[in-house]
């Protein structure tokens, strides 16, 4: 009996020496920092890695809250991915904002790191009450948008690549004529998209139309409604209004830097 219970203990002992090594898989870059009243949050390679590496991606911007609208306190958040165009997995993610960006890239980061795609995003199930969160959290938000450029939904084009094409588009402004007037893009006509099928005639046809509103939604929206009626290219810039004009502003300061040196 004592033979066959130090046969058992040695057993038992061999079995958790094994299970005690493991294979270390390596890190995705995930980190975070609070910069005055900002929190940054990234996991994966920046699309800058990516591109310089030869990887074929596609990145697409989003902005949300940080939890439900109509409950006091919510802040926004922007959420950048970066994904295969072939297979439609997540290679990277940022995330800046205030409350709530920290469980987001905690998210985005399970999924980069399990070689998951941005289809998973569309099913993550989170813990939702309107102090936290929104009934389509902000990471499922990034993960319909990403779907919809897979599916041939939706066309984008990135803020920085607008100014190299001026002139060969035409810019659609699909905000309410009181946002219109508040600030736009240079050169952009303003047609709100609730007033599209009405005013479709006034829409040119002869070249490509860029098309954008405050955030991307109604950008969206505009983009289907001239799809359905027969415009072949109709492009949608990807973070809206509110990403170009940061952009715009910090290409701005840059050139004036160079300039003095």
């Amino acid at each position: 009996m004592q033979q066959k219970r130090k046969r058992h203990e040695v057993c038992h002992y061999r079995r958790c020496r094994r299970g005690s090594r493991h294979v270390y898989k390596g890190s995705i870059n995930t980190a975070i920092i609070r910069l005055f009243d900002l929190t940054i949050g990234i996991a994966g390679l920046a699309a800058k890695d990516l591109k310089r590496a030869g990887i074929e991606h596609v990145v697409s911007t989003i902005h949300g809250n940080s939890h439900a609208g109509y409950f006091p306190g919510a802040k926004l958040m922007t959420i950048q991915i970066a994904f295969s165009r072939t297979t439609g997995q997540l290679l990277s993610a940022q995330v800046i904002g205030n409350d709530g960006v920290d469980k987001r890239v905690d998210l985005l980061a399970s999924v980069i790191k399990n070689q998951g795609t941005v289809y998973d995003l569309t099913e993550i199930e989170h813990a939702y009450a309107p102090p936290f969160s929104s009934a389509k959290d902000p990471v499922n938000m990034a993960g319909f948008v990403a779907e919809n450029i897979m599916l041939g939904r939706l066309s984008i084009v990135q803020c920085s690549d607008v100014a190299l094409k001026d002139g060969e588009y035409t810019l659609l402004d699909v905000r309410t004529a009181e946002e219109y007037q508040q600030g736009t893009i240079a050169s952009a006509v303003n047609i709100p998209w609730d007033e599209i099928r009405l005013r479709i005639h006034e829409i040119p046809t002869d070249r490509p139309l860029y098309v954008f509103c405050q955030q991307g939604m109604r950008g969206y929206l505009a983009q289907r409604i001239l799809v359905q009626n027969n415009f072949s290219s109709v492009t949608n810039i990807s973070g809206g209004y509110l990403l170009c004009k940061t952009c715009f502003e910090e290409r701005v300061k840059i050139e004036r830097q160079l300039q003095r040196v």
